[in-house]
């Protein structure tokens, strides 16, 4: 149990809540606008989580292992299992490989396009903890990496790309680049001392509330282009807008105090993933 209890903390498993349930919308849009019956591509579906599950071990432990001598000197992260031993390189490598490995044969299983785009993937998540060693665009890389699942969602069940899927991809992007520049307003510092790129070192603490506002702004008229394009009610508009008051409240929060990160990067995201997919959901069934 204890070694379950670091796994989980090492992949902060809590966080799978942000990416997850958009990969459940872009699902649930295709079978709307595909006219596809559950009982069709039931097994498609839960391909599709369990490779949302592997692919997210991947990225969180890699991350880890290519951070761990960042890591050892930042007071926030020195006591990750990856860093304080709880958790051996070793150990972390065999656990990258083997979630690589699930994900691409659970992709295989499921259509030929997934299955060649595991690969692009793969390479896609692993490249964040690169990034941000000589670009402050980690961030939005980042946000790529959560918003590609959308795109994927619909591929899973129709082996194609439609413009619903892109531009919930992009909503979930930028939505992600812009939290993520709030979060990293508390390594401020110590990325500028360690020579690291990202955009609070690289613009400051003003410049960085500006862009994680203008992102999110994008992210909003992104998502609005993604409700259109599904043809959505009344309800899912309503969520949207009660999105929309959540990321100002997050906003809010943070310029009132940065010591607030945490709460407003976990708690109002998580709510804010959680609550579009909810309102979608009353939508679909009410329409």
């Amino acid at each position: 149990m204890q070694k379950l209890k670091n796994i989980l903390e090492l992949i902060v498993f809590k966080h799978s809540i942000f990416a997850l349930p958009f990969l459940l919308v872009s699902m649930l849009s295709a079978i709307k606008l595909y006219d596809l019956s559950f009982n069709d591509i039931w097994l498609k579906f839960i391909l599709a989580l369990l490779c949302a599950v592997s692919a997210r071990n991947y990225a969180m432990a890699l991350n880890r292992l290519l951070d761990a001598d960042i890591d050892i000197l930042n007071e926030r992260t020195k006591n990750r299992p990856s860093v304080d031993g709880r958790v051996g390189r070793f150990n972390l490598a065999l656990f990258i490989i083997a979630n690589a490995c699930i994900f691409v044969l659970l992709a295989y299983f499921i259509n030929e396009l997934c299955f060649y785009l595991s690969f692009f993937t793969l390479i896609l998540l692993g490249s964040y903890s690169l990034f941000k060693r000589f670009s402050y665009l980690a961030h939005i890389i980042l946000g790529l990496s959560l918003g590609f699942a959308c795109i994927a969602g619909e591929i899973v069940l129709t082996n194609s790309v439609s413009s619903y899927s892109i531009a919930l991809c992009f909503a979930v992007c930028f939505w992600t680049a812009g939290f993520d520049c709030l979060y990293a307003l508390q390594d401020l510092e110590f990325d500028k001392n360690q020579e690291l790129f990202s955009i609070p070192s690289c613009f400051g603490e003003k410049a960085t509330l500006f862009i994680a506002a203008i992102f999110h702004l994008i992210a909003f008229l992104f998502w609005l282009v993604f409700l259109a394009s599904v043809n959505v009610g009344f309800y899912a508009y309503l969520g949207l807008i009660i999105v929309g008051l959540m990321l100002i409240l997050e906003h809010i929060i943070v310029r009132k105090n940065t010591k607030n990160i945490e709460r407003a990067f976990f708690d109002i995201n998580a709510f804010i993933s959680i609550l579009f997919l909810v309102f979608f959901i009353i939508d679909l069934k009410v329409s």
